[in-house]
């Protein structure tokens, strides 16, 4: 990376703040103007670095792509209706629409448009930006419209008259403020609401982490239609991570339910019963609540009349013993009344975890990832129904008789260069009796655009009957546009070897043919936190921002995919092995696939870079700053970087359960040694102040860009800045700085906004690591 005409002062380290006092906690001021100021002039600094009339050409390209006519509009059946929420360059803000399903299937939707937003913008004097709808059952004639003002997770809940294409007014309807806020219908004139009305968590009802702590029951005009008014239902303690709860309308199976979120992964589950005995003394209970007496770290799901419940960690149960990453299910009604035993309908094994489930009218489907690769089962309800757990249920070593009954179901596949097809699978809608058995499967790979198809699975799986080849009655309902040319290019999984032994897949998407001399251009991509997989799927942005990129010697770009752990690749127990005090290994399974690359000769460190966001972002800071000599670029998005004070920034507190709590000395001991805001002034590196170019390897930090949001909500943009201005001021080279005023934690509002945070990132990289001339 070229140096900019236009230098930031620095001074050496000498004198520099200690790791319990911190120089640069007037950034924390986020809205303050001497932090503006300071963002304006970084703003300005790395826009003057990026300018040129390549990188306006790629962000052109990039918007186009985002904005294009002929990308899949996925829709959301909700009664006779399909629904839709759609940018493009005539509507950035978006328009929420509909249509029916003849119209829809024959490419021809006539779009109904309900709710133009840059409209609503431009009337309002707001830039909102459309979070989510939730239409009242069972006339679907009201919706409840979810509004944030700047991108964050703050937003207004407004309540919308589908036959008439306009909010209910106040005092008629509902309208609740801006604010990190959950709303469900109880009924036409009562929500479910779980809002922050006074954010102190001692005096408020807010917790720590920033969330509601109270539920309440809202009534639609009269002395409760205020917030404060309403009754509050249901509460959890301030330093409980949330208060969650929604109502059920399903007709037959009306049911509320409330959370208590006690940290990120531990939650109790209550159904509402008015009927339940007063509260006792003892601990946990509520009164007008039943607790589901499940593991804490278990996800609980209720439809109809089925209980699943996803194991994070072993339950041994009268006649079994359940593995972490099994699925569970009984009834609601056998669970409560202890007539029946949860039992599994899904066994994971080392190299296969769940990903997901849905259900259809006769069917629990799941997505399982198979070595990271999905593979879709369908299982007959009534081989559930059937099946009884007393005295014939086997231990973890065997197999569940219900999953007997499981039939694969099998696509076909369209190219051999891309084997590893990532499936989305939900149910159309379960409740109608003329598609109750109908999925959307949506099927993409990382040169293959997403399919949307619509499967009819039979009503009843037969002993022996199968679901090879082309599902029956399956649906090409569109296919989404060939965005870069793939010619010469492939998809293929390799393993690392990481420091403990663990071998790390990752997927390499790149030419067949390539040259193993080490002067490929490669970004790497990773996450690694959260139970969350990185899967691959097709981007029109990576094409056409890098594997379709040839550098002046006529390479193209290769994009990695490394599916490290703290991730969910292989179920819970690969998220737990990086949990706090081990969370190096996820850092070290990334640094395993980046000398994978190097060893393999596609790359080396002068031609490699890796790009994270949020804890991908922690996952960049540590890269910088424990493996510099790997990297020759990186960016760092939307990071944690300062986990000193991370839990006292936006909704950091949410996240001690994945982290670790700094508070308390002995985590602060293990949790130093993955914050970079810190590691920078504990190990510093040899050959800094002469950048990554100076003579020898492994000296110098890689070319870094930091990049953020002042309206993120979640993560906030004050530990990106603070990262990058300590680096300055230690003299680093090559540290550049972006904030956007709007996006929220994903970083744009806006297909404009997201071109531009792409296009801003792959091309810093590009110029840093693909020997392009400027």
């Amino acid at each position: 990376m070229q140096q900019n005409p236009h230098p930031v002062p620095t001074v050496t380290s000498t004198g520099l703040a200690t790791e319990d006092e911190d120089e640069f906690l007037w950034l924390e001021d986020i809205h303050g103007e001497r932090p503006l100021d300071w963002v304006r002039e970084q703003d300005a600094r790395t826009d003057a670095l990026l300018a040129s009339d390549g990188f306006d050409a790629l962000q052109r390209d990039l918007t186009a792509i985002l904005d294009s006519p002929d990308r899949i509009p996925h829709v959301t059946k909700r009664g006779d209706w399909y629904y839709n929420f759609w940018r493009d360059g005539e509507h950035p803000r978006g328009v929420w629409r509909r249509t029916g399903w003849e119209p829809y299937l024959a490419g021809d939707p006539q779009w109904e448009v309900l709710l133009d937003v840059d409209a609503l913008a431009a009337r309002e004097g707001t830039d909102w930006v459309f979070a989510g709808a939730r239409l009242l059952r069972p006339d679907w004639d009201r919706a409840l419209l979810r509004l944030s003002p700047d991108g964050g997770d703050a937003v207004a809940v407004r309540e919308f008259d589908l036959a008439t294409r306009a909010f209910v007014p106040a005092p008629e309807g509902f309208d609740l403020p801006v604010a990190k806020t959950q709303a469900s219908w109880i009924d036409r004139d009562r929500l479910l609401v779980g809002t922050v009305t006074d954010p102190d968590p001692d005096a408020g009802d807010a917790t720590r982490s920033s969330y509601a702590r109270t539920l309440r029951v809202l009534q639609r005009g009269g002395p409760e239609a205020a917030i404060a008014a309403a009754p509050t239902v249901f509460e959890v303690d301030a330093a409980h991570v949330a208060a969650f709860g929604g109502h059920d309308s399903t007709p037959g199976w009306e049911r509320t339910v409330a959370i208590d979120a006690v940290d990120f992964y531990r939650s109790t589950t209550w159904l509402r019963d008015p009927e339940s005995p007063e509260s006792k003394d003892g601990p946990g209970e509520r009164p007008g609540w039943r607790l589901l007496e499940v593991p804490l770290d278990a996800e609980v799901d209720m439809h109809r009349q089925w209980l699943t419940v996803f194991l994070k960690s072993e339950w041994e149960l009268p006649t079994a013993v359940h593995p972490a990453g099994a699925l569970l299910v009984c009834t609601v009604d056998g669970f409560l009344d202890g007539s029946e035993e949860p039992r599994a309908a899904f066994l994971p094994a080392p190299d296969r975890t769940l990903s997901a489930w849905t259900w259809t009218a006769s069917h629990l489907v799941l997505t399982v990832l198979q070595d990271v690769a999905s593979t879709l089962y369908a299982l007959p309800q009534s081989a559930l129904a059937a099946h009884d757990p007393r005295g014939t249920a086997r231990t973890t070593a065997g197999r569940p008789p219900a999953l007997g009954a499981t039939r694969r179901i099998r696509l076909a596949h369209p190219n051999p260069a891309d084997p590893f097809l990532t499936l989305g699978v939900s149910a159309v809608d379960d409740e109608d009796p003329d598609c109750g058995n109908d999925l959307w499967i949506t099927a993409t790979g990382a040169l293959t655009p997403p399919t949307l198809l619509r499967a009819t699975l039979p009503a009843d799986l037969e002993e022996g009957s199968r679901l090879d080849g082309v599902v029956p009655d399956l649906v090409t309902v569109r296919t989404g546009p060939e965005h870069f040319d793939a010619t010469g290019l492939a998809v293929r999984q390799h393993f690392a070897v990481s420091d403990d032994g663990t071998r790390v897949p990752y997927f390499q998407i790149g030419p067949e043919d390539l040259e193993a001399d080490g002067a490929n251009p490669v970004v790497m991509d990773g996450y690694g936190g959260f139970l969350a997989s990185k899967l691959p799927g097709y981007s029109g942005v990576y094409g056409r921002g890098w594997l379709s990129r040839q550098n002046d010697a006529g390479r193209r770009g290769i994009h990695v995919i490394a599916n490290i752990r703290g991730g969910g690749e292989y179920g819970p127990d690969w998220h737990r092995a990086a949990l706090q005090e081990n969370r190096h290994r996820a850092y070290e399974d990334f640094a395993a696939v980046a000398r994978d690359l190097i060893r393999r000769g596609v790359t080396d460190r002068s031609h490699l870079a890796a790009t994270g966001r949020s804890n991908g972002g922690l996952l960049m800071g540590n890269m910088a700053t424990t493996y510099p000599e790997l990297f020759g670029a990186l960016s760092c998005g939307v990071p944690l970087l300062d986990m000193r004070r991370y839990t006292v920034l936006s909704a950091g507190h949410s996240w001690i359960a994945e982290y670790g709590d700094p508070e308390d000395p002995e985590q602060w001991e293990y949790l130093r040694t993955f914050s970079p805001y810190h590691l920078l002034l504990e190990r510093p590196v040899p050959g800094a102040e002469a950048g990554r170019d100076a003579e020898g390897p492994g000296t110098g930090y890689p070319d870094l860009l930091v990049w953020t949001a002042t309206s993120d909500d979640r993560v906030g943009p004050v530990q990106a800045r603070k990262m990058a201005a300590r680096m300055m001021r230690l003299g680093v080279p090559n540290v550049w700085f972006h904030e956007d005023l709007e996006g929220g934690h994903a970083g744009a509002s806006d297909n404009r906004q997201a071109a531009a945070m792409h296009a801003r990132s792959l091309e810093f990289l590009w110029r840093s690591v693909a020997d392009d001339s400027l």
